[in-house]
């Protein structure tokens, strides 16, 4: 078995153009319509390591799990017990999830067969223990594996292997399937690249992940799909950001940090830490930021929840969590959506309401079971499929989104709404950096515009309990690693 922190990448592979997802001819192309600027505020809320079918799997005319007669009907083979396990309910609020790099996106996909996931989960336990028994369950355990955000880990919760094919319904989150429900579900939302975290939260704010040299010479950046876990602090990302051009046309911005920043990467007792991780703050991290002395537009939620109620939303927002608000496992899925509705709330009650739009999204799959292959558009993507739904008063009500997206179409979005078209694009943008294309002009990629009726009223606010009644069953006793 492959120890997946040290296999080697291979950055493409040929089930891409197998799946049929990929042949879609979205409105992606389509002209932005006038109606988009009755958008004056765009929040992106970035939850943790979900994938699509963990949490909407069974949501009603979404691509969600295969079924015949309501049982599963698809399976992933266990390499020890040699069994095909089916998808099942897990009401557990603590999940265990699975290692979530770049390797592990390569066996689960396996070539478009989607049948991985188990075979990913025993190889985090390997990497994280000296030996495995028989059972499949850990003997001698080490310590490589001290901090929960390392992508070759998995946090088992005290699990089998069997639990990435886990699964979550609509009494456990009842409040994220009534945004699904009354607003619009993505279920075609895929990670914008083959990786994990940090290389997703660079594409969120960038289309790219990539190394540079020399991080004062965008020049000298190269695509990275790995992304090795960062050392600290030090503006490494030479590359432009979205804020680059933001920032040329006068238009506001903010990144707002659950309980501030958490400065250190060896994150030894995170659980019970405040602040977001480094991995997960990427934008104090680019050189344009500093150049453009915006580092400061970099602040703490608390000031989020300020200019929502004194009516100064910059027009884009950024909104990351702390690990314990993350969902990440072993992060309670309970403690991440009641974080997600207080936001939520402050938002609609707030006086820029009816001008936002939220887009709600999850930054990886975090190991969890996914039946769609992903759609290859180039070498470092796109990835697993993860859940992403818009928040509006322009949103349609109830809809289900099947176009092919990633987070490239939020920048998208953005971009023609407040910058006239413009694209991080190193032929038009002012600032050349060697990408290898314009995400946000990708054909395949879907249009967020057909999210949205702007004929409609504006929608009331749609006010949750923070704290809703779920069937999810809390954890016993004090958590431990296992």
């Amino acid at each position: 078995m492959c120890v997946l922190a040290v296999c080697t990448v291979v950055a493409t592979c040929a089930y891409a153009q197998s799946s049929g997802h990929a042949k879609v001819s979205p409105s992606g192309s389509q002209t932005a319509s006038a109606g988009i600027h009755k958008i004056k505020h765009v929040i992106i809320i970035m939850q943790e390591n979900r994938s699509f079918d963990s949490y909407f799997g069974t949501f009603p005319g979404a691509d969600g799990i295969p079924m015949a007669n309501g049982v599963p009907s698809v399976c992933v083979p266990n390499p020890i017990t040699h069994a095909c396990v089916r998808p099942y309910v897990s009401h557990q609020d603590l999940n265990g999830g699975a290692p979530h790099s770049a390797p592990a996106a390569l066996v689960e996909i396996d070539g478009g067969k989607m049948d991985g996931f188990i075979r990913v989960a025993l190889a985090g336990l390997s990497y994280q223990t000296k030996k495995i028994g028989p059972n499949g369950k850990p003997v001698h355990i080490n310590n490589q594996c001290k901090d929960p955000t390392d992508p070759n880990c998995g946090e088992s919760a005290g699990l089998g292997p069997s639990r990435v094919m886990a699964y979550h319904v609509q009494s456990d989150i009842p409040n994220y399937w009534a945004y699904a429900k009354n607003f619009v579900l993505q279920d075609h939302m895929f990670e914008p690249v083959k990786s994990w975290s940090l290389a997703s939260h660079l594409y969120m704010v960038s289309a790219w992940s990539a190394k540079c040299s020399n991080p004062d010479n965008p020049m000298s950046c190269k695509s990275d799909l790995v992304r090795k876990m960062p050392k600290g602090i030090d503006t490494p990302y030479g590359w432009t950001d979205i804020t680059w051009l933001l920032n040329r046309n006068h238009v506001s911005w903010g990144y707002y940090l659950d309980h501030g920043p958490h400065w250190h990467t060896k994150q030894k007792g995170s659980r019970g830490r405040r602040g977001v991780p480094v991995i997960w703050n990427v934008l104090p991290q680019f050189t344009d930021v500093h150049e453009d002395k915006q580092v400061g537009n970099v602040t703490n939620l608390k000031d989020f929840y300020a200019v929502l109620k004194d009516g100064t939303l910059p027009s884009v927002s950024w909104v990351v969590p702390d690990f314990a608000d993350s969902e990440h496992p072993p992060a309670l899925v309970s403690v991440g959506q009641s974080y997600v509705t207080n936001i939520i709330n402050h938002i609609m009650r707030s006086p820029e309401w009816d001008s936002t739009a939220i887009f709600l999204a999850w930054d990886d799959w975090g190991g969890f079971y996914d039946h769609v292959p992903p759609p290859m558009v180039d070498k470092l993507g796109y990835g697993i499929r993860v859940p992403a739904m818009v928040i509006s008063p322009y949103a349609k009500r109830g809809y289900v989104d099947h176009q092919p997206l990633s987070f490239d179409a939020s920048l998208k979005f953005i971009e023609d709404d407040f910058i006239h078209g413009e694209r991080l694009n190193p032929k038009t943008d002012g600032r050349p950096d060697p990408r290898p294309d314009v995400r946000e002009n990708e054909p395949i990629l879907g249009n967020l515009i057909s999210d949205f009726d702007f004929n409609q009223k504006p929608r009331p606010p749609m006010i949750l309990p923070v704290h809703p009644k779920t069937t999810l069953v809390a954890p016993k006793g004090k958590l431990r690693r296992k």
